[in-house]
């Protein structure tokens, strides 16, 4: 189903797919655009039925450009305005932290600026082998201040991050798995079926402890160590009351798959 001009939103099996529908504008997000891409991961995040959800663009040429700062509109806008639609940017990444399902990023074009922030603020991502990403934003005399909360998080080589950010060069989907931002690089051609592959798992495992697993992963990244281990232990806890929980160990040893109900 189409939300707006700039978003689609359609349902298989058990995985919601929310689709950037700015192509002519390489899916490149503005205001109404972010705020239907929360409300539709919201409605998504409130289906019972699904168990996961993926991002991605249409067309094949962009994942996402990031923000759109060509329009009539946005030349407009005063100096608190266009700091409340960078503000949306900000709400988009909270929204996605705090969703109870896994998402899956499927990047099948290039992936800039705000967009690779949203690509890696995805819980997996997926990349065609020929596919790019960048932080281009030092070109235009900016730096990618929000992305970097995200970036920084994901990235195994912060000095290469920095690289990416002081340059702003794009770089490769092999080079940005190898940088710890993508799980797999895939022919474009095997791209859905690699994506349709994983959402399949996804839809094998109780949804109650994927979305505790999820919460509690997020929650402990930004902890102490000593902290972390502490609320960890009270997240085991927790899920050890899970009647999911029973019923997986029933199934495992009854050798049987397990039927969920997501308590």
């Amino acid at each position: 189903m189409t939300v707006d001009e700039t978003i689609k939103t359609e349902i298989k099996a058990t995985t919601g797919w929310l689709i950037l529908s700015r192509e002519a504008r390489r899916n490149a997000l503005n205001a109404q655009m972010l705020q239907g891409i929360i409300s539709s991961l919201k409605e998504f995040d409130n289906n019972a039925s699904l168990t996961s959800i993926v991002i991605t663009g249409a067309g094949e040429k962009a994942f996402c450009a990031g923000m759109d700062v060509s329009g009539k509109d946005v030349a407009a806008l005063s100096f608190l305005e266009r700091h409340e639609l960078q503000r949306e940017l900000v709400m988009l990444f909270k929204t996605i932290k705090n969703l109870g399902k896994p998402v899956v990023g499927r990047v099948q074009g290039i992936a800039l600026g705000g967009g690779f922030g949203l690509m890696c603020a995805c819980d997996l991502v997926i990349m065609a082998e020929d596919a790019q990403c960048g932080t281009p934003e030092i070109n235009l005399g900016l730096f990618p201040y929000i992305i970097m909360a995200t970036l920084i998080r994901v990235v195994n080589n912060p000095k290469l991050l920095l690289e990416m950010m002081f340059t702003g060069e794009r770089i490769s989907a092999t080079t940005a798995k190898e940088m710890g931002f993508v799980n797999k690089v895939v022919k474009r051609a095997a791209l859905d079926d690699v994506v349709n592959d994983i959402t399949a798992k996804l839809s094998t495992k109780s949804p109650a402890i994927l979305r505790l697993g999820r919460r509690a992963f997020y929650t402990m990244r930004d902890l102490e160590y000593d902290q972390a281990l502490e609320y960890l232990s009270g997240m085991l806890a927790l899920n050890m009351q899970a009647e999911d929980m029973t019923e997986g160990v029933a199934a495992f040893f009854e050798k049987r798959k397990p039927r969920w109900q997501g308590k």
